[in-house]
This record gives structure tokens, sequence and C-alpha cells, in this order.
């Protein structure tokens, strides 16, 4: 019996991930306004009834896909701090992983930013609510490790609770920079706009930091 029950859960959750993996597709190619529960349902081999024995809404499956790839963010950026690189230099490597999240698979970036918004008119369920915050959290605390690591190295001047302020600063500057340009303006230019106003601004921050403390 427990080796069924295995199995069962195990052919469960072959069935979510093709789920996502179908859904994922669909959105890429039609985007995330014109595809349909029963749009996923049909390409998946499924009954509409059944995709809602694992997701509650349409909404729902595209927080899943994003928060898969912001979990694949993570562990590739885990060994950030493995490469003898300055605070300057991590942050930039942070904001280009960052930034490579959405370049493919914009309309995630669409997801994010409504949640961050206008969270209480999605329709996901509290875990999922539960998740996405968590894994913000977990994206905005990575900035104040750099930064802390710059402090703690000299290379920065920040007081404690500044480090706080410019961590929220950055965030801010790199989800801003990307919505200004990724669903706007000539479509070969946007990737170069994104990356070169990210980096200028980062750049421009650290130089104010290093200036206070008289390096520059």
């Amino acid at each position: 019996m427990p080796g069924y029950k295995r199995r069962r859960e195990r052919e469960k959750e072959q069935r979510r991930q093709n789920i996502l993996k179908v859904a994922k597709r669909l959105f890429v190619e039609k985007g995330f306004k014109s595809v349909t529960v029963a749009n996923i349902a049909e390409k998946a081999e499924l009954s509409k009834g059944a995709i809602y024995l694992y997701f509650s809404s349409k909404e729902e499956i595209y927080a899943q896909i994003l928060l898969t790839d912001i979990e694949r963010f993570h562990k590739e950026i885990s060994q950030i701090f493995n490469g003898g690189k300055s605070a300057a230099d991590i942050l930039l490597d942070f904001a280009d992983a960052y930034i490579d999240i959405f370049l493919k698979e914009r309309e995630q970036f669409r997801i994010l930013m409504n949640f961050m918004l206008q969270a209480d008119n999605l329709n996901l369920s509290r875990e999922t609510r539960k998740q996405i915050i968590s894994e913000m959290n977990r994206t905005i605390s990575l900035i104040e490790k750099i930064l802390q690591y710059g402090v703690d190295s000299g290379e920065l001047t920040l007081e404690k609770q500044d480090v706080r302020k410019m961590r929220n600063a950055l965030w801010g500057l790199l989800n801003g920079i990307i919505s200004l340009h990724l669903f706007v303006g000539t479509e070969s230019m946007r990737e170069e706009r994104i990356r070169s106003n990210v980096r200028e601004g980062i750049e421009t921050m650290i130089v104010g930091l290093k200036h206070r403390r008289g390096d520059i």
C-alpha cells in the first residue's frame, strides 16, 4: 500500500509539472491575457476540471511558474560571494542575473508587478501569496547582504540603518528600469536599454557611497 501511495504522489506531481510546462509554453507564445485555462487543458490533454484540481486559477499557474524561475535564480546566484569580487561588481552581477529572468519571460515581470501593486485583486491562494512574499523578501535580503559585504570590506560607507534604505533604493531602481523598458520601445533596443540604465544607476549609487568615504 505505501508503494501505491508513493506512485500516486509521483503521478500527481508529474501531471502538475506537465501543466506548468504546457502553460509556460502557451504564455510565451500568446501572452498571459490571451491564454485561458481551457487552452491549457487542451494542450495538456486534460479536462478543464482536472486543471482546477491542481491550480485555483490561471494566475495561480503563472505565479507558480514565476516562483520556479526565482528559485532557479537563487540557486544560480548562491555562489555570488565566492569569486573575490568587489561589492559593486557583485551588485552588477546580481542585477544582470535578475534581469535575465524577465528578458526570457517578460510576462512573469507583469505578474510580479501586479502582485506588488494589487495583490488583493489577483486570484491567488493564500499559500501562493505567502510564497511570493517570501521569495521577494529573500531576493531583497540578498541585496542587503551584498551591501553589508561592501561595508564590512571597507569598500562602502554606510551606517547600519542606511544599509536597508540603500537596499530599498536599489530594489526600486532595478524594478523601475525594467518596468520602464520591458514592454515599450524598439524590441531590438530593450535589453541594451535595461542593462545600461541599471548599470549606470548602480554605478552612480556606488560612486556616491565611496565619495562619502573620501575615495573619489
